[in-house]
Parts: structure tokens; sequence; C-alpha cells
């Protein structure tokens, strides 16, 4: 009786710790605005099933995708012996599947070729997954070497490959040894090769419970461990990736959103009359984002979908050709700074609450946090400036994370409510106003080939 009881305190335990850490990110992503356009549609299903659960868009490099697939396939097919094992450690039963399917020789069947399946791949993940430790540490692939690599974001992927290593160890170990016992009355696949190795070893009965024990206690604390780990981690894409690719952009790429405040102002200038029947707003517009609450909540989920796999950066024409910018490193860092503003939060950092609201309340929050820093002191201006607007970042990545959206959106803030713009933009800015057209002619100019053309005529 023991042992369903230390299960379920691991399992409360773990479900507890998750949730607490779960709800911090979720938490994080409400810090930013509602997309009051984005709705719902086929569209959007489409793009979930496709490109979320059908991996449609890493199959652009077939090698990094092949192996990628082996590691998701089994990822998926192994939750399904992970439910057994669940049940078995609530009810101190042991294989209740096959226990229950006793006298069906077709279940049974069924049993084993699905456990086989499992382990089958397992196999191809594990080969899946030193390929990957040998890409990121010993081929050193450009991607995964990049300057915001350094530190944490390798160490966090090389933790998750090292305990993809042990937990598919766990799992031979546990069925190998179980087949071992009984005789390879199960009839598994790949164990069925290895439980010869413990009658050789001349391996006693309780000997190859313990190991038993140990290979299936192991498995399902790395599980627990990996459940809790994930939103510390990059590979939190495991659980956003569906819902990121739902609320996606739809719009065409290279389309950019206009501003509501422009776009109205622009619009009482071409109907004057219109300027009267608009309501008048006591707020002053804000143009452009400076800060995670300025992001809508899709923008900032993306940053914690990101896989950090480097795709968007190794397309990027600004970074191929020695610029600072790195579409990753955008994306990692709108995270970093959600994550710190979550923190401050947490903590009640009153210091932190707005000079103007300090004296009416002693609760940190949203509405009234300032703590003197923005997106800014994460992303340089010489980032934004070195970005093309060429789409290459948003056509690579394999989840449809959009950090385009989210420089253009800082560059609009910095030139607009900073005046911070080189002096050549100015001047493009300057001809645009008076001309229509970036070029210092005026329309008339420009458009004397065309009447030349109509005279000749």
């Amino acid at each position: 009786m023991i042992g369903p009881i230390l299960f379920a305190l691991v399992l409360l335990g773990t479900a507890a710790f998750s949730y607490k850490k779960y709800s911090f990110v979720v938490r994080n992503i409400q810090l930013g605005k509602v997309d009051e356009e984005a709705k719902p549609s086929p569209e959007r299903w489409r793009n979930t099933i496709m490109v979320a659960l059908g991996q449609q868009k890493m199959f652009k490099r077939p090698l990094a995708a092949g192996l990628h697939l082996c590691v998701y396939l089994a990822f998926l097919v192994t939750q399904i012996e992970l439910i057994e094992i669940v049940i078995d450690g609530l009810t101190g039963q042991h294989r209740l599947f096959w226990a229950w399917w006793e006298g069906s020789d077709f279940l049974r069947g069924f049993y084993t070729f699905l456990v086989s399946f499992i382990e089958v791949l397992s196999v191809m993940a594990l080969v899946a997954t030193f390929a990957f430790l040998a890409r990121r540490n010993l081929l050193k692939l450009p991607r995964f070497v990049k300057s915001e690599m350094n530190g944490w974001p390798k160490l966090d992927a090389n933790l998750i490959l090292f305990a993809e290593i042990i937990l598919v160890f766990c799992i031979f170990l546990m069925n190998s040894t179980d087949m071992a016992i009984h005789r390879n009355e199960y009839g598994f696949l790949v164990s069925g090769l290895i439980s010869p190795f413990w009658e050789e070893m001349g391996a006693s009965n309780e000997t190859l419970h313990v190991l038993e024990r140990i290979g299936w206690w192991g498995h399902i604390l790395i599980v627990f461990a990996f459940l809790g780990y994930l939103p510390y981690s990059k590979h939190l894409h495991i659980i956003f990736a569906f819902p990121n690719t739902f609320w996606a952009r739809l719009n065409k790429k290279g389309e950019m959103a206009n501003m509501k405040e422009v776009q109205e102002e622009v619009a009482s200038m071409m109907d004057p009359n219109a300027a009267f029947d608009a309501p008048v707003s006591e707020e002053i517009p804000k143009f452009g984002v400076s800060d995670v609450f300025d992001l809508n909540r899709q923008q900032i989920m993306s940053a914690y979908t990101c896989t950090e796999c480097g795709r968007c950066t190794s397309m990027c024409p600004a970074n191929l050709t020695g610029k600072k910018l790195s579409p990753r490193k955008i994306m990692m860092d709108v995270r970093d700074r959600a994550d710190e503003v979550g923190h401050n939060l947490d903590l009640n950092k009153t210091e932190f609450i707005n000079e103007e609201q300090k004296s009416e309340t002693s609760k940190l929050t949203v509405e009234n946090y300032d703590d003197g820093k923005s997106l800014f002191d994460y992303i340089s201006t010489e980032e934004l400036r070195a970005c093309t607007s060429c789409n290459a970042c948003v056509e690579a990545c394999p989840v449809l994370i959009n950090p385009l959206d989210i420089i253009v959106e800082l560059r609009r803030n910095l030139i607009l409510e900073q005046s911070d713009s080189p002096e050549e933009w100015n001047g493009m800015f300057n001809t645009i106003e008076n001309n229509g057209a970036p070029w210092a002619f005026s329309p008339d100019d420009r458009d004397k080939w065309a009447m030349e053309i109509n005279n000749a005529e």
C-alpha cells in the first residue's frame, strides 16, 4: 500500500508545482492586449492541424524534420503507455491492461504490438537525440552558436536531450527486466532482444524486480520532472505550438497593420466633415510598442512558443551580412521581459508602482506598473534598424511566429514617440510628407514622362 500512496503524493506534488508555473506563464501572456479582430475560423483550424500537428513547415529542411519527427512521434505515442503506468501507480497493479485482457488473444496481441511500436519509436528517438546532441555540440551548426544561445539557452537544450536518453534507458530497463521475469511472456519486440542479456548475467528474480522498479520509477519521475520543467524551457512549444498556430495572424505576409489613430487622422484630412462627427478621446494616443503591455497576447504567446531553433535567424539577410539583428533574439527578449514583469508582480515590488498612484494603493498591478524599463532595455536600436522587413524570418518559422510585427511596432515607437531615426530616414520622411514619395521631385515632375508620352502619341 506504500507504493500507491507514495505515487499519489508525487503525482499531486507535480500537479501543484506545474499548475503554479503554468499559471505564471499564462498570466504573463495576459499582460498583453486582447486582439479583438482575431476570431476562430476554418483557416485557423487548418493551420493547427497542418502546421502544429502535421509539422508541415518543418519539412523544408528534410534531415532536421526527419529527426524531429522521430522524437515527436515517440513523444505522442508513449503517452498511451504512460496512461497505464499512472493507473498502475495509483492502484498498485502491474501492467493492468495486460491483466484485464487475459483470455483475449486479440487484445493482448494488440497490447504487444502497441508497446513494441513504442519501443521502435523510442529507438528512433534515441538515434535522433544523439544526432541533435552532435549537431549542437560537435558540428556546432552556425544557428546554434549565435551569441544569444550562450549560457542558459544552450544548457536548456542539452538538459532535455540528456533527459531523453535517460528516459529511453529507463523504458528498456523496465520492459526488458519485466520480460525476463515473466519469461518473455509479453513478446515485446526490442525488449525481447535485450532480456536474454539478464539471463546470461545470471540475475535473480529479486534483482530483476529491483531493476524493473528502478526503470519504472525512473521513467515516471523523468516524465513528471519534464512537466514541471517545461515552463522554464524552450520546450514549452510542445504545448503552445497549437494555440500559437491557431491564433497566428492570417493577413498576407508583408501586410503591415495600420495604426488606428493615424488612419483616422488621414481619413479626417480626406473628409474634413468626418472630423466633426468623430468622438474626441481625452487619452493621448500611443504609437507603436515600447513594452510588453503594448503587445497583443498572441505576440507574447509567440515568445513563449519560440523553439529557439534559429531558422529565422539563419534566413535573415541582415544577420547573414553581419548585422546585429537576430529575429530569434527578439522573441527571446520579449519572453525575458515578460518574465521580469511577472516576477515583479508576484513579489509585489511596490517600488515599481507608478508615482501618481503610490498614495492610492500598496498593490503592484499591471495598471500601475512602472519599473523604468521597457523592451528597449533588451532590444537595441541597432537591431531594429537592421531589419529589411523582408519576411524571411516569418516564412522560416515552423510554428508561425512573426518577429517582424514586433520589430515594426518597436520602430514605430522609436520614430513617432521618441523621434529616434537616422538622418537619412528623416530626409525620406520629409520628402514623403511634401511630395508623396521618397524622391525629391514634385508629383508634377515625376509625371512629366507620362505626359510626354501622351503628347507624342
